[in-house]
């Protein structure tokens, strides 16, 4: 059983540790939080062990867990990566993509392993149809959430659109030729609503839309393929897969055929798998104990953190075209 330690007992770092606390993979070692009136108050109300500082917990720890603001990543993981141990990192991976190159250095030179947060890759909606997600040709998004003033403090791509990117990136095997954007600032310093337009070198398009100030919560995607139509409700946790095949010479009663111009004729049909529940954050955590146990590769990699987050920025500069 790997030992494991938490640094941020926010929000996010809370339920991290009571998950870990469940697990049967980990042993919950402890936390750490410099904000120590909070610290306090979770150790007093949750009864897990609050280091006295990074290094007391890194030392006593296999698997470090970072779940503190984005701005401290790099520093954190620098610490944990050059004490041997592996890093577990909150999205996005860093501040800046030369830290996360960086990262990626420190974690092949220590031999250790990283992984990030992208918890969209483990939601059961998303895992249900992954695998029939293939050479997808146009891609749309919209992650929508009414205003919360917790991560407002940097732009809604590295908020919220990031989740996508990752999920994009993930399915499309083609490196980015181009992409178009525009942000407008609302409440915030930083954009509240932006949409960008990726086009890649495969001929792929994905068009993404994100919001932090909407009225109502959406997390959706649609993947559309050659004799294919995927969709993904992240937030229902639901999916649709709707396929055409060459239509029988007999259709039944009730066959949905369509014929195009030239007399082709498909028959539409479903192919909805069946979405099993889980907990997408205790998933992404215990197949990153996996992955280290079995000497394989994470999930989702330090190098796919870095790719969203590069990604995320060519968005964020395309704002000033």
């Amino acid at each position: 059983m790997l030992k494991i330690g938490v640094l941020g007992a926010g929000h996010l770092g809370k339920i991290h540790l009571r998950l870990l606390n469940q697990s049967e993979k980990y042993e919950l070692v402890g936390f750490y939080d410099p904000f120590k009136e909070n610290a306090n108050k979770v150790a007093q109300e949750f009864g897990y062990t609050q280091f006295d500082s990074i290094d007391e917990l890194i030392q006593a720890v296999d698997v470090i867990d970072i779940v503190t603001p984005t701005l401290s990543h790099f520093d954190c993981a620098k610490k944990a990566i050059e004490a041997g141990k592996h890093v577990f990192l909150e999205k996005p991976i860093t501040t800046t993509v030369a830290e996360a190159e960086a990262i990626i250095e420190l974690a092949q030179q220590y031999n250790v392993l990283g992984q990030v947060g992208h918890v969209e890759r483990f939601n059961p909606a998303f895992v249900s149809v992954r695998s029939k997600i293939e050479n997808p040709m146009f891609i749309e998004t919209h992650r929508l959430a009414e205003f919360n003033p917790r991560g407002t403090d940097v732009p809604v791509v590295l908020d919220l659109m990031i989740h996508d990117l990752d999920a994009i990136l993930s399915v499309v095997d083609s490196p980015v030729k181009h992409v178009s954007a525009s942000g407008v600032s609302v409440l915030s310093e930083s954009p509240d609503i932006a949409n960008a337009r990726i086009e890649f070198e495969n001929g792929c398009v994905a068009n993404v839309t994100a919001s932090r100030i909407s009225m109502k919560n959406m997390r959706k995607s649609r993947f559309f393929q050659r004799d294919a139509y995927i969709s993904v409700d992240y937030l229902e946790k639901t999916c649709e897969v709707v396929k055409m095949k060459d239509a029988p010479e007999t259709p039944g009663d009730f066959d949905l055929i369509l014929q195009n111009a030239e007399g082709l004729k498909k028959q539409i049909y479903y192919d909805n798998p069946t979405v099993l529940p889980n907990n997408a954050i205790l998933d992404e955590l215990e197949t990153f104990h996996d992955a280290i146990v079995n000497k394989t590769r994470p999930i989702v990699t330090l190098e796919d953190g870095t790719k969203a987050l590069r990604l995320a920025y060519q968005i964020i500069e395309a704002f000033k075209n």
